[in-house]
């Protein structure tokens, strides 16, 4: 069987009664077992201001909706562009303050123009003579909360935000092509991206204005305010925005940029109003990063490195800007606090300002209206607000498992996560866990029924212990347009006192490779990429990767997430490509690279453990333990004492391993030792330890800086003990402390 032959039989198989890409007449019958379906939920047109600014003066909803149904439309560049493969949902996501106020302001007949001409004809002189100059402007006013009252009065802003919904039914097919009504909520406190797209289910259900920055900036607002909606019958749902720009307030642990704690509410608050966050979008990727994930080779993925929105100053922090950070803090929660805060989902997005959305490597024509609208300006790095084009990638694209292509049943998707995202290729993607999945499940015809039956799909909690251990059935197909598969992956997090441990497993791959005995991973697939011609073959890989997993190494008394990770082979960039065609050498620098590996990423299943199961478990020092036996806090002069210009051994108590630290005289310390060896310290989870790196004694705290986030440790005395309790770990004390003989 040939391999595209053998993809769509997979497709079939996969896809249950119907197929994936199954007749209209078919695809407006339910079914039970899911199609995947593939959209778009985050992009603006002219009517954002920002977008505007950049050039894309001319586009509005419409475009975007016939674009998705795969017309060809012209691009502000002044060409025609078109989607390689229509969608089969998505919405327009306009920015809520000041929406459409540019196209009012023009507009004779607009409510503006009779009810404030004096304000729109100075919005409307403004923007004429320097657009990017009038969206800072007009930036500055909501950050400083000066609200341009006569733009935000509900009279003007009614009809443009009706005119939205309207556009949205207009091009709603149900069974064919799927619409929302939607908005972006786009607060950024001090440069800081705290962005939402909000979707409401029905459109006929929708509130007279949507909530926005204007109203306030505060995430808990707006979750009150969608509270409110949903008890006057206007249900709804927030897909937080790419964290890898919040400067770590996306995803807190402590307290939020208020100052207000996380706690219990603000976790429930959170968790009924924001069942997803997207993964991918043009402005990279929020899965990880190698200085959160040390021991992941594939964590170097269009790391994205523009300063905060433009903004001078350092990079944006990672803690609390990843998800998979957020779900190891959101386990290590679950087990010290009782409360989960980030058990959401994944999707795709572009946040795409021009109107129209490249998914594809080979079909990129930038995302910033005219500013990146030419292979010339790309290549050479143009930039708007600090931002070179060369870090912008293709869109992400969301995809849902619903059992139609329909509002109801796409919304019923996304709330209850079973969605997965995408780098911007149609890898379709199923992943299922339970207590009695077998191996020979594939071998089955109707599989995925069975998997539904006996466990739980990607967005779920795993049912009740009735195991040794869960299993994972994980299936990947190619997409037929781009690379084959290199492998599939599962992560694995997990907590234990207060710490949150990570681990990848390479559960199936192409070809006849071996897993190395020593540190368990599969070696590269290799690559067929041609630099010299931007060109790569699928002589290499698998058309279709399917496994059953056991977990080898679970431990029933600690909460644990785990998510799949598909791999293509080894494929030209965008900018390698457009850079041959220029006949320049292929660009390459921080953030990204010539060859990429496309991917997807699935919702997470989770584990949390009976209160049984807790109770088995090997209990774990906290301060407040400390503290009860009269342990004090060391000053500033005794933890001088204790390791200016000395080396301390500090065993961690969670996992066993110890290491010794040379702290030096002039602010710098070094990990000499790792569990009685001279090697580099990669482990995850060890982050007060962190290799070679500055540190600082202030305030009865030795504190580090990691990646942007400075964590402090604390040592207390008992009796002629030294025990530490790092930031962080929530409120376990793991570190035991002892000075070496000199």
């Amino acid at each position: 069987m040939d391999r595209k032959l053998k993809y769509l039989a997979a497709a079939l198989f996969a896809a249950g009664p119907l197929s994936l890409t199954a007749p209209l007449a078919l695809a407006q019958q339910k079914n039970p077992e899911r199609n995947v379906y593939y959209g778009e939920t985050h992009v603006h047109t002219s009517w954002s201001f920002d977008a505007f600014a950049f050039g894309d003066t001319v586009t509005g909803p419409e475009t975007f909706y016939q674009y998705s149904l795969g017309k060809p439309v012209a691009h502000p560049g002044g060409y025609q562009v078109k989607i390689t493969k229509p969608l089969d949902w998505g919405a327009v996501t306009e920015h809520a303050e000041y929406m459409g106020m540019i196209q009012e302001a023009m507009d004779p007949g607009s409510p503006l123009r009779k009810n404030s001409p004096v304000v729109a004809e100075a919005f409307k002189a403004g923007v004429r003579a320097d657009p990017l100059l009038a969206f800072k402007l007009l930036s500055l006013t909501i950050a400083k909360g000066e609200t341009i009252k006569q733009l935000a009065n509900p009279v003007v802003a009614a009809p443009v935000w009706k005119r939205i919904v309207d556009i949205a039914d207009k091009y709603y097919q149900p069974g064919t092509f799927t619409t929302f009504a939607a908005y972006e909520w786009t607060a950024t406190p001090n440069s800081k991206n705290l962005h939402r797209n909000v979707f409401f289910r029905d459109s006929t259900k929708v509130p007279q204005v949507p909530f926005t920055p204007l109203d306030s900036t505060d995430p808990s607002a707006l979750w009150n305010w969608m509270d409110q909606q949903r008890a006057a019958g206007n249900e709804l749902l927030a897909i937080s925005h790419n964290a890898n720009l919040s400067d770590g307030l996306m995803f807190p642990t402590e307290v939020d940029h208020t100052g207000r704690p996380i706690d219990r509410a603000w976790a429930e608050a959170r968790l009924r109003n924001e069942p997803l966050t997207e993964m991918k979008q043009v402005k990279g990727q929020s899965e990880t990063t190698p200085g959160l994930s040390p021991n992941d080779e594939f964590a170097n993925y269009e790391v994205f490195v523009w300063h905060l929105l433009g903004r001078k100053g350092p990079p944006p922090r990672e803690y609390g800007s990843y998800v998979r950070q957020a779900y190891k803090d959101g386990v290590a929660m679950e087990q010290a606090r009782g409360f989960n805060p980030f058990k959401f989902g994944v999707v795709g997005g572009s946040d795409s300002h021009v109107s129209v959305v490249p998914y594809r490597q080979k079909n990129f024509f930038g995302v910033h209206g005219t500013v990146d609208d030419t292979p010339q300006k790309r290549i050479d790095g143009a930039t708007v607000l600090g931002l070179n084009s060369l870090w912008v990638t293709p869109a992400g694209l969301s995809a849902v498992w619903a059992e139609e292509n329909t509002r109801e049943a796409i919304f019923d998707a996304m709330k209850r996560k079973e969605t997965y995202s995408t780098s911007g290729v149609r890898v379709a993607v199923r992943f299922f866990g339970g207590w009695s999945l077998d191996a020979g499940m594939f071998k089955q015809k109707d599989w995925v029924k069975s998997a539904y039956a006996r466990g739980v799909p990607m967005g779920a909690d795993l049912p009740a212990k009735d195991a040794r251990a869960p299993t994972f059935a994980v299936w990947a197909t190619k997409d037929p347009d781009s690379g084959n598969l290199d492998r599939v992956q599962i992560v694995k997090g997990w907590s234990m006192h207060g710490q949150s441990f990570e681990k990848v497993y390479d559960v199936a791959w192409a070809g006849a490779r071996k897993r190395d005995p020593a540190t368990g991973k599969v070696p590269p697939i290799g690559s067929t990429v041609d630099l010299a011609r931007a060109t790569y073959t699928n002589a290499i890989g698998a058309v279709e990767l399917k496994a059953v997993w056991t977990d080898p190494e679970f431990d029933p008394s600690l909460d644990a997430f785990y998510y799949t990770r598909v791999l293509e082979i080894p494929t030209p960039r965008w900018s390698t490509m457009q850079a041959v065609k220029l006949g320049r050498v292929p660009p390459s620098g921080p953030g990204f690279s010539a060859i990429i590996q496309e991917r997807a990423w699935s919702s997470p299943i989770w584990y949390t453990p009976s209160a049984e199961a807790r109770k088995a478990a090997r209990p774990g020092l906290t301060v407040a333990d400390l503290k009860k036996q009269g342990s004090l806090a060391l000053s500033d002069a005794q933890l001088k004492e204790l390791l200016v210009g000395k080396t301390v051994k500090v065993r961690n108590a969670a996992t066993g391993e110890h290491f010794e630290i040379l702290h030096g005289t002039t602010g710098r310390r070094l990990i000499t030792k790792v569990n009685g060896r001279q090697a580099a310290l990669t482990g995850a989870g060890e982050m007060m330890h962190g290799g070679d790196q500055d540190y600082e004694i202030r305030d009865g705290r030795l504190r580090t800086d990691l990646n942007g986030t400075e964590f402090e440790v604390t040592v207390y005395k008992l009796g002629d003990k030294y025990v530490a309790a790092r930031s962080n770990e929530f409120g376990y004390a793991n570190y035991e402390v002892e000075p070496l003989k000199e």
